[in-house]
């Protein structure tokens, strides 16, 4: 009885499949809109989006200018999105709220809109150009619907993105910073110049701290293996560095490593001022 049951069951799953499909296919196949729009918002309620998306592509064009015009372009939008079809999602949202600027759906539209950037953003390490355009639709988002329920995960969103940014320009500089160990200056006096815009360009960056310290670094790698015509302007900069780590976190945890480097500094800082003492 209980094969039986479970025989039946099946069946009859088969054949809701294969009906449902022969009509999917049938109607896809049939000039009739209002057929298409009508089993598009059926399969989008039941969360086929990828069929609904089809069917929303063939009838898109005929509603513009019309009354379900505004509901047909939102579900083609949003279907797409569903779909994980980034790149057309924000385009299609982006038309949507071009179109219908007053719409009851225009906030969600353009929280979607700027999600799909975000979902196409890449790793920090490559191009940032879809990461910046993302950044750019959620601040708009942010500035246009304070209010929306929206609010709270685009700016989560933003800060993650801002964040991927500046580990990205970090890294560049860190990079810079390494390759100064090896004794060529040139790259001492380009991880400090990145290091400073850097500081300068993202004063509350979770990578503030570890760039401070950086600065030590390259100051002092710099002022150590610099002619003597400009060691000691190079040593008392690689001092300012030291100082203006321990002024921003006075706890440091590189505290350290951070102080081995400024008695090399010190060190020979004293002798320019036991050198001076000694010709007066």
């Amino acid at each position: 009885m209980f094969f039986r049951t479970k025989y039946l069951f099946l069946l009859l799953c088969v054949t809701f499949i294969f009906n449902s499909c022969g009509e999917y296919q049938k109607v896809l196949k049939k000039p009739n809109t209002n057929k298409k729009y009508e089993l598009a918002e059926r399969l989008y309620k039941e969360g086929d989006f990828k069929k609904a998306n089809r069917l929303f592509e063939q009838i898109a064009p005929g509603y513009v200018g019309k009354p379900q015009g505004e509901r047909v372009m939102f579900l083609f939008a949003d279907s797409y999105f569903k779909i994980g079809d980034y790149n057309f999602a924000g385009y299609q949202f982006e038309r949507f709220l071009k179109s219908y600027p007053k719409s009851d759906k225009a906030s969600e539209a353009a929280f979607l809109g700027a999600k799909s950037y975000y979902m196409l953003s890449p790793r920090y390490s490559v191009d940032q150009t879809d990461t910046d355009k993302a950044l750019t639709k959620l601040q708009l988002f942010i500035n246009l619907y304070p209010e929306s329920e929206y609010f709270a995960e685009a700016n989560i969103m933003a800060k993650e993105l801002t964040t991927k940014k500046e580990r990205k320009a970090f890294e560049v500089a860190k990079q810079f910073t390494k390759l100064g160990k090896s004794y060529i200056l040139d790259y001492s006096i380009s991880a400090i110049a990145s290091l400073d815009n850097f500081i300068s360009d993202h004063p509350g960056s979770i990578y503030r701290e570890e760039a401070l310290y950086l600065k030590i670094q390259a100051t002092t790698n710099l002022a150590l293996n610099s002619t003597e015509k400009r060691k000691k302007e190079r040593l008392e900069d690689a001092k300012l560095a030291y100082n203006n780590l321990f002024k921003y976190f006075p706890g440091t945890k590189y505290a350290e490593d951070a102080n081995d480097l400024v008695e090399k500094v010190d060190e020979q800082l004293n002798n320019y001022s036991e050198q001076e003492n000694l010709s007066k």
